[in-house]
């Protein structure tokens, strides 16, 4: 198997295995759990995993001061976006949820564009267009009543900090390994949310008791967190960052047939229609990109001749 179709298969599975988050889920909603409790087994046994993982790789877990003030403020505003999407499942199908969570590269956008002064060129006013129409088509489920505001609030947050979370990863200078930066992410993101249910009156933390609890508990830890985060990694090792974040529209297309498969959910042409026009939306945003950091490469050079140096499509 050559490298290429190993790096398409590697994306495919790392992004299958994130679609698998609101399923899990869902059926421990079913079964009276409060979000608070679904998302501390899961970054429990995430945690856990990761740090196992970190041993048998030999990893250092040693930080700066420094690094514990970026990874606190990381798992701070990371809880806050698995808070809020794992809230939203309570409003809306699994499907509209992952969709409506994945428009994270274009609020990245805006925000890159409003703090940073990074120029918005057609193609992202373009996909801001487009994810507003998504969002407008989406804004009512199955049955063709409109979903609560409070799940659209929701969700959009959850979008909003995860392209907080990738600013600051990305402007805050840390050089570290993903699985020690996702680990201690995920660390702090326990104790947030540990926090926040200790100080919620109705959100205490409840035991889990069947197998089945325990096993789809353990899935939301391995298969959405540690099998999609490895398996991504190997995939931008073999095709590089901008065809795994595209086969990245695989998750809410996962989410989306297993809840019709698992909760009897309704896939209507309108709802269809809507997470296709989110999923070209971010699309547009990563080819964009991937554009400009080509272009930069480009050189004029005398008598109006251009030099191509080195562009690598990775």
């Amino acid at each position: 198997m050559s490298q290429h179709l190993k790096g398409y298969l590697y994306g495919c599975i790392a992004a299958v295995s994130y679609g698998v988050n609101p399923i899990c889920a869902k059926y421990l909603y079913q079964d009276g759990y409060n979000s608070n409790s679904v998302l501390f087994y899961r970054f429990l046994f995430g945690s856990v995993m990761l740090g196992l993982l970190m041993l048998v790789q030999r990893k250092r877990f040693a930080i700066t001061r420094r690094e514990g003030k970026v990874l606190s403020l990381l798992g701070a505003v990371f809880a806050v976006s698995s808070l809020t999407y794992f809230l939203s499942f309570h409003y809306m199908s699994a499907g509209v949820a992952a969709t409506l969570v994945f428009a994270y590269p274009v609020f990245t956008a805006m925000l890159m564009a409003f703090f940073f002064k990074e120029r918005l060129k057609w193609p992202s006013l373009l996909a801001m267009l487009l994810t507003v129409g998504g969002i407008a088509l989406l804004y009512k489920d199955d049955s063709g009543r409109a979903i609560a505001l409070m799940g659209i609030v929701l969700i959009l947050v959850s979008a909003l900090s995860y392209a907080i979370y990738i600013i600051v990863v990305n402007r805050s200078g840390i050089v570290m390994s993903s699985v020690k930066l996702t680990f201690y992410a995920m660390s702090s993101c326990l104790v947030c949310l540990t926090l926040y249910a200790l100080l919620t009156p109705t959100g205490e933390l409840q035991m889990l008791h069947t197998p089945m609890q325990w096993g789809m508990a353990l899935t939301l830890g391995l298969v959405p967190t540690v099998i999609s985060l490895v398996f991504m990694a190997m995939a931008i090792r073999c095709i590089g960052s901008t065809p795994t974040a595209i086969m990245g529209a695989l998750e809410p297309v996962t989410a989306a047939v297993l809840g019709i498969m698992l909760f009897g959910e309704v896939m209507t042409l309108r709802i269809a229609c809507g997470i296709m026009l989110i999923l070209l939306s971010v699309i547009m945003i990563i080819l964009d990109d991937k554009l400009r950091r080509a272009l930069a490469n480009v050189r004029v050079v005398r008598r109006g001749r251009l030099i191509i140096k080195k562009i690598r499509w990775r």
